[in-house]
């Protein structure tokens, strides 16, 4: 559970409120001796979820308890709108929540989709897969399930995404509504009202006893249609692992993933011998390849107009990340320091 770090010390480190350190201790494990391994870290979040994942396996904890914690502090802040508080809403102003989680040492997995009014997803991924025989809760229900383990309700939308979403919304209602010109709005809320964060956090780690987990979490597209599921909460499509093997996690367009497996796919890929690099590239030419046959997720040149990213650890710790589009980067932290690692890109 989360005693392996001082209360008080880890309240002040993350700038997590009390309420969120109860909801990350329910159904969290206790901890146990360290062992001789090396853990690793890595995420497509920054610094501060490596470090604290880091931390809390050195300490003992699990490494599924590592992660959420780690993905945790995203969650909280209400300036990330890609996940959590303050997320982006969906096209009526509500955020939607999925999450998903992977357990190495059981083979363990779980999601929660379009949960609403729950600050930390992942934890309640988390207890869907230690409480009930399911692997899936979605909506309503998902909510009920979250309430009944004790995890407190938030408004997950901030003063900022409301007069984003309102602005988006106005603007497509031109003729009937007037909205605020863009010059008058404040930065952020400009650029969330024209261009919506369609983004993810991802997080997988190694413990000292050689065991993995990881973690997905997101509020989805931008804008979204009420009740769209992306790939996080589907294991083998936005997550998955294999202790034996390895894991992956994705951010970006979820619909792609979903219609390729491609988690699923760069864990085989590894199984079958690949490096982590040549696994990652090769789920991102296949899902170039299938996807762009779809005249919905092509451009008028037949390539593709979305952009996918793929995070990959190995059980012996070695690790790597590709996507399609531009230049992106990876946190990886070797249980010394965290540092950013460049990604393999298809197109630039």
């Amino acid at each position: 559970m989360l005693p392996p770090l001082n209360r008080r010390h880890f309240l002040g480190a993350t700038g997590l409120s009390a309420a969120s350190l109860s909801a990350l201790a329910i159904a969290a494990e206790e901890p146990r001796p360290i062992g001789a391994s090396r853990p690793i870290v890595i995420t497509s979040g920054g610094a501060q979820t490596a470090e604290i994942a880091m931390e809390m396996i050195k300490k003992g904890a699990d490494p599924l308890d590592a992660v959420i914690a780690g993905v945790a502090i995203v969650e909280a802040d209400p300036n990330e709108h890609s996940v959590g508080l303050g997320g982006t809403p969906n096209e009526d102003g509500v955020v939607e929540l999925d999450a998903a989680v992977m357990h190495g040492k059981t083979h363990g997995g779980a999601g929660v989709a379009g949960l609403r009014n729950i600050v930390h997803p992942a934890a309640v991924a988390r207890a869907v897969l230690k409480k009930t025989r399911h692997v899936l809760l979605v909506g309503d229900n998902a909510l009920k399930f979250a309430r009944e383990q004790g995890f407190p309700e938030a408004d997950l939308t901030t003063e900022e995404t409301r007069k984003a979403w309102l602005r988006w919304k106005e603007e497509r209602l031109r003729g009937n509504r007037f909205p605020e010109p863009l010059a008058l709005l404040d930065p952020t809320v400009r650029e969330l009202a024209t261009k919506p964060v369609h983004g993810t956090i991802h997080c997988s780690a190694i413990d000292t006893h050689g065991d993995m987990a990881c973690v997905t979490t997101t509020s989805g597209l931008g804008y979204k249609v009420p009740g769209r599921v992306g790939d996080s909460p589907i294991l083998g499509a936005g997550i998955y692992l294999d202790n034996t093997v390895g894991s992956c996690g994705s951010v970006g367009l979820g619909e792609v993933n979903l219609i390729n497996c491609a988690s699923y796919l760069v864990v085989e890929n590894l199984r079958r011998g690949m490096k982590p690099k040549d696994a990652v590239v090769a789920c991102c030419k296949r899902v170039v390849e299938t996807s762009t046959l779809d005249p919905r997720f092509r451009d008028d040149h037949g390539r593709p107009n979305f952009n996918v990213n793929f995070y990959c650890l190995t059980k012996d710790g070695k690790f790597a990340s590709a996507n399609i589009h531009g230049p992106i980067r990876m946190t990886v932290h070797d249980g010394d320091s965290a540092r950013s690692v460049d990604s393999a890109t298809l197109f630039d």
